[in-house]
């Protein structure tokens, strides 16, 4: 039986992550689940910001859990910031018997990070602009598993660390 994978990636706004899972996409059969684009499809309900982020997350791991089901693999692009997000996709991977995997794309100049905010096209749930203190924030609360995942550095275009992604999808736990 084919192994399929539960591939959650993390970072900062505009560190790569939607580019990586588009280029993963290029070359594995996957499907992208993509926190913007649930966050907006629920954006025009009448409720907090809070609550619309809750239940989007709750929608993305619907999805995921589904797909998995089925034996795809699955890619969760969204930020990882909180433990429960974690604990979730782990979850979801067990659940599934996928193999969990987890990439940071870290992207610590913060001169590109201003520079693709500046220069994407937005989506009405993706944020514009970060000053240094929400881009401290972000960083200190991405939150990781315990043991080995992957951390690439984004600030380079994505064919010169795409490669080593493969390698690490591949991998068996």
């Amino acid at each position: 039986m084919k192994q399929f994978f539960f591939l959650q990636l993390s970072g900062v706004p505009a560190s790569g992550k939607s580019t990586l899972a588009k280029e993963i996409s290029k070359r594995i059969s996957v499907i992208i689940v993509s926190h913007d684009v649930t966050k907006e499809a629920l954006m025009g309900m009448d409720v907090s910001d809070d609550i619309l982020s809750k239940a989007s997350y709750c929608v993305d791991y619907a999805y995921a859990d589904y797909y998995l089901s089925m034996g795809h693999n699955v890619i969760l692009d969204s930020t990882c910031h909180s433990e429960w997000q974690l604990k979730k996709s782990i979850e979801v991977a067990n659940r599934n018997k996928a193999n969990y995997k987890y990439i940071e794309c870290s992207l610590d100049d913060r001169d590109v990070i201003y520079r693709r905010l500046n220069t994407r096209e937005y989506g009405k749930s993706q944020i514009d602009s970060l000053d240094n203190n929400d881009l401290s924030d972000w960083y200190e609360s991405i939150k990781r598993p315990e043991g080995y995942y992957l951390r690439i550095d984004t600030s380079a275009p994505v064919k010169a660390y795409i490669n080593t992604v493969m390698i690490y999808l591949e991998q068996k736990d």
